[in-house]
């Protein structure tokens, strides 16, 4: 496992996802402010977001004024949430890795409660803790 290779491709997939964000972002006022451009920006967009830097020097070459504004709202943005994104990553993989244990749990247990062994029902007729249940 080549720790540092997964730390850059993690950097550059979440650099990807704010420019997506910063692209939203920036389409929500437009959308407001000017929606032809607003509307140029959205078709231009179409499918390109993928690779965030990639999308960026695209889009200098065609509107300039717009790659920056992006520029600008995702360097915002990376500000705002960097400073408590690893432990929101940490605990959300830990509750999540939690709740799907847990549910893995009760699919066994339904699993086993609905096609019991031969062996466990005999267990189960013969348990003199069931026989106090009925009391």
């Amino acid at each position: 496992m080549n720790l540092k290779q997964i730390a850059k491709d993690t950097a550059k997939t979440l650099q990807s996802y704010l420019t997506y964000q910063a692209l939203r972002t920036v389409l929500a006022q437009l959308g407001e402010t000017n929606p032809p451009l607003a509307l140029w920006l959205h078709n231009f967009s179409a499918g390109k977001i993928q690779d965030g830097e990639a999308y960026i020097e695209e889009l200098f070459r065609e509107k300039s004024d717009l790659a920056l504004r992006i520029m600008t709202v995702r360097e915002h943005i990376a500000a705002e949430v960097t400073e408590f994104l690893p432990e929101m990553v940490r605990t959300g993989i830990q509750q999540a890795n939690m709740e799907q244990r847990r549910q893995h749990l009760e699919r066994m247990t339904q699993i086993s409660l609905s096609n019991p062994s031969p062996d466990a029902e005999q267990q189960l007729i013969s348990d003199p803790n069931l026989d106090n249940l009925s009391n």
